[in-house]
Formats: structure tokens, sequence, C-alpha cells
């Protein structure tokens, strides 16, 4: 389920964007996972999962993956490499629509090889480290299925390169009085971005339910990856059927995404009030986002990846804080090597 949300990025991505782009937007996610698995073999599983940790902020590359295989798959870290493995992947593709249609193919290939060694691994480590040696863990940080850990930093990661390579043609213009005018360039397919918001939600049912440890747990689970999500897309409709007079179908999807992103750190601590909270909050948050980075700090952000992943992934992970009932689990599975 969640290496399929691979797909849905990617249809998102490519919908959002102009036709030409899409054969480079799909390769991208392709090499996402495709660079990210190997990166992951030589370095990154070993950063992350390592019991041998400098200070809690990062492991010591020695489980054996390539060297004592036997040893490795008989601790049962075969199905732990392929689980860790797709939700690097998916942080490492949050990246590609913030910085589509002007990004050198060969330059993303790098960065995609650096986050799924380095980067996603060691920070991944803090909270989710197996044997609980991470700093944040001994902090007692909550972030069950990722917003922090997963969403926050492919968000702020999307947020710097959109920064870095600067907006797409024609994006900006000058008018007479010296104020900029942001130009909408249109997607080429709504409908792609549906399928791929669609597919998202589905795939997200894995995403946060994968870590549950039991049957209620995994049905609260999905219970409020359902409430925040619907609560979500229907206040993004009112409000921006509201401040611009017709319900915004683009908004809506990622709106839809907003409130997966949102309550993914608390989905198996907080209650029915709570995920309806986290998805209004986000309905709105993701919107305002979106236009403040747009029309006052002139970021080109294609899809919306910074107000989805990042603005949502830093309130989900505070909203823990705020709604955590104390009656489910407040950490994943990664927390006591369960």
């Amino acid at each position: 389920l969640v290496f399929f949300m691979q797909c849905g990025f990617a249809m998102v991505e490519s919908g959002f964007t102009r036709a030409k782009s899409a054969g480079n937007i799909i390769m991208k996610n392709l090499m996402d996972f495709c660079i990210g698995t190997p990166m992951f073999v030589l370095l990154g599983f070993g950063l992350m999962l390592s019991e041998d940790y400098v200070m809690g902020v990062i492991g010591v590359p020695n489980i054996g993956i390539l060297t004592d295989f036997s040893g490795f798959a008989e601790a049962g870290n075969t199905s732990n490499f392929v689980f860790n493995l797709v939700f690097c992947a998916t942080a490492a593709t949050i990246v590609s629509g913030a910085m589509a249609e002007r990004t050198k193919f060969s330059a993303y290939c790098l960065y995609s090889a650096i986050i799924s060694a380095v980067v996603y691994p060691i920070e991944a480590g803090w909270v989710w480290n197996y044997g609980g040696n991470g700093w944040l863990q001994q902090l007692h940080f909550v972030d069950f299925a990722g917003s922090a850990v997963i969403h926050s930093v492919g968000g702020m990661a999307a947020l710097v390169g959109a920064i870095i390579v600067g907006p797409r043609i024609g994006k900006y213009t000058k008018r007479s009085n010296g104020s900029i005018r942001s130009n909408a360039i249109a997607g080429h397919s709504i409908t792609l971005g549906a399928l791929g918001c669609f597919i998202l939600w589905f795939g997200w049912y894995g995403f946060n339910g994968a870590a549950a440890t039991n049957n209620d747990s995994l049905a609260s689970i999905f219970m409020n990856t359902t409430i925040a999500p619907a609560t979500a897309t229907v206040v993004c409709m009112i409000f921006t059927w509201i401040k611009d007079g017709k319900p915004d179908v683009g908004m809506c999807l990622n709106a839809s995404l907003a409130g997966l992103v949102a309550i993914t750190a608390g989905c198996a601590s907080v209650d029915t009030v709570g995920a309806l909270i986290i998805g209004a909050v986000s309905g709105i948050l993701v919107d305002v986002v979106v236009e403040v980075l747009d029309k006052k700090f002139h970021i080109d952000d294609p899809v919306g990846a910074v107000g989805v992943h990042w603005a949502n992934g830093v309130w989900g992970t505070i909203a823990v804080g705020l709604f955590a009932t104390g009656r489910g689990e407040t950490v994943n599975a990664f927390a006591d090597g369960s």
C-alpha cells in the first residue's frame, strides 16, 4: 500500500503540471524509489536502525545487510528493510512536485540518492530507532506514522528546493506600479490529479495502519485516517467557496492530502473530536500557506507540496500534544522494537 503511494504522487504531480513535463515527473518518481533502494541498502538502513547509536544522533551501520546476510535475516531485518524503505521513498518523492518543470534530471537523481542514504535515515532514527536509542525517542516525542519524520522533512526540502531553483518562466510578472503579479499556470489534467489523490488516500491506510499492534488500534487508526481528510476537504470547499466565489477543485484535492498528513502523527492516539479538529484546521491551513507562499513570497510550488506536507506536517505534530487522549497507542511499533 505504501509503495503504491509512489503512483499516487506521480499522478498528482503530473496532473497538476503541464503536459510537456509529464515524462520528466514520472521518471523522477520512478527513480526516487529505484535510486533510493540501493542507497538504503548501502548506508541508510544501518544509519537509521543500528542498535549502536552515537549520542542518540546517528547509528553505526553495522547491521550486516551486506556482510552477514544470514544473521541479518534471522534477526527479522529483511521485513524491517522493506517496511522502512517504502517510507523512505515517500519522504524523497515529496520534493519532486515543488521543483517541477525547472529541475535538471541529473541533479534530482543526486538529491534522491543523498536524502535516501543520509538525510532521511538519520532524522528518522531519532524517532523510530527499534532499540529506542534516538534522542527524540528518549524525550518521548510522538509521531506515530510520520507527520514530522516524513512530511515535515520532505516538505522543508521541497521549500528549500523551490527557493533555490526559482519560479517557472512566466509565473511572476512585474506591473507598471512595481508590484509583482502571480500568474496561474494550469495543470494539464485535473483528472490525473484526482486519481493520484484517491490513490494516495487509499495507500494512507497502510501508511498509518502498518505499525498498529492490535485490531482495535488498527480500526481506530483507519477511522481517524478517514475522518480527518474528509473534514479537511469539506472545510476547504466551504472556505474557498466563500473566499473566491466558487469551490477550488485543485485546492480541495490538496486539502484531502493535507488532512491525511496532519492526522498521521496522532492517528493512533486521538479520538473523533481530535480528528475532526485536526482535519478542519488542515483544510484552511493548506489554502492559506499555498497562497501566502505564492502571492506574498513569490515561491513557485506547482503542486502545493509545501502547504500540504510541511505546514500540515508541523500542525499534525503539534496536534498530538493538544488532542492525544492517552487511550490509544502514543508511539508506533518502532519505539519498542515490537
